[in-house]
């Protein structure tokens, strides 16, 4: 999923799961519906932290998505599964992380971007809205040294089945509502 690059008016989110195939694929298509139901440009990237690049949407994930009745005329062929690289970071003001893993990862592997790394659950708790930039909004959270817990994780539906996968599309579809107006 692409979008224009970021600019002071065009924010970037990228979306983190393991193998970007499920839930950060369904964050991401969601936060990209968000934004333009809302006429608001968004720089949509999403990523894995262990991915096999190139691979299709799952068909669980993609009816997982569509059974959501705003999403069902959602296209959603164009993903390809990708690993989180360093230029995906330089090109967005958030991470949004499905797992308190991956913001762990993020820390790890790019601590350049810990300090705008954390998980939907965090930020849908945390996270203030209002007309002070993101950034601002973000260092005050002190993502970079704050405690994860494993509470704050959304439950991967892979190998699960349909009604797993429902579960969690809901389970996104709530967070990224209540998350999407303090992002753009």
């Amino acid at each position: 999923m692409t979008g224009p690059e970021t600019s002071p008016t065009t924010p970037g989110i990228l979306t983190l799961c393991t193998g970007n195939a499920a839930r950060s694929v369904m964050a991401g298509f969601m936060f990209e519906y968000l934004a333009e139901r809302g006429g608001r440009p968004v720089h949509i990237v999403t990523a894995g932290t262990h991915t096999v690049d190139g691979q299709p949407m799952s068909i669980r994930t993609r009816a997982a998505l569509v059974a959501i009745p705003p999403l069902a005329d959602v296209p959603v062929s164009r993903h390809r599964s990708h690993q989180l690289e360093p230029a995906d970071l330089e090109s967005v003001d958030v991470v949004v992380a499905m797992e308190a893993d991956h913001v762990r990862y993020v820390r790890r592997r790019h601590p350049e971007a810990a300090g705008r790394t954390a998980t939907i659950r965090r930020l849908v708790r945390d996270l203030a809205g209002g007309p002070e930039p993101l950034a601002e909004r973000l260092a005050r959270l002190e993502l970079a040294t704050v405690a994860l817990s494993d509470d704050e994780d959304v439950v991967d539906p892979a190998g699960g089945d349909e009604a797993t996968y429902r579960a969690c599309a809901d389970q996104l579809w709530s967070l990224t509502q209540e998350l999407a107006p303090r992002l753009f």
